[in-house]
C-alpha cells in the first residue's frame, strides 16, 4: 500500500513540475490566479498536516513537495508582479 501511495503521490506531485519550470523559463506567472495559488497551498498544506498526524508517509511526501512547488509559483508570481508594476 505504501509503495502504491508513493507512486500515486509522485505522479500527482510531478505534474506540477512542468508548470514551475515553464514559469521559471518564461519569467511570467500572469496566467496563474492568486485564488488558485492560495487555495492550493491551503489544501496541500492541510493534507500535509493530516499526513503528519496520521504518520502517513505517502501523504507527507507528496503534499510536502507539492506545497513547495505551488509556493514557488506564488513567489515567482509575486516577484514578477512587483517588478512589472508601475
Amino acid at each position: 500500500m505504501t509503495v502504491l501511495g508513493l507512486f500515486a503521490g509522485a505522479l500527482t506531485t510531478l505534474a506540477f513540475l512542468p508548470q514551475v519550470m515553464r514559469t521559471i523559463r518564461t519569467r511570467s506567472a500572469r496566467d496563474l490566479s492568486w485564488a488558485w495559488i492560495v487555495m492550493m497551498c491551503a489544501g496541500v498544506g492541510t493534507w500535509f498536516v493530516y499526513g503528519l498526524l496520521g504518520a502517513d508517509l505517502p501523504v507527507i511526501v507528496a503534499n510536502g513537495i507539492t506545497l513547495v512547488l505551488v509556493a514557488a509559483l506564488g513567489v515567482i508570481k509575486g516577484l514578477h508582479e512587483r517588478t512589472t508594476s508601475p
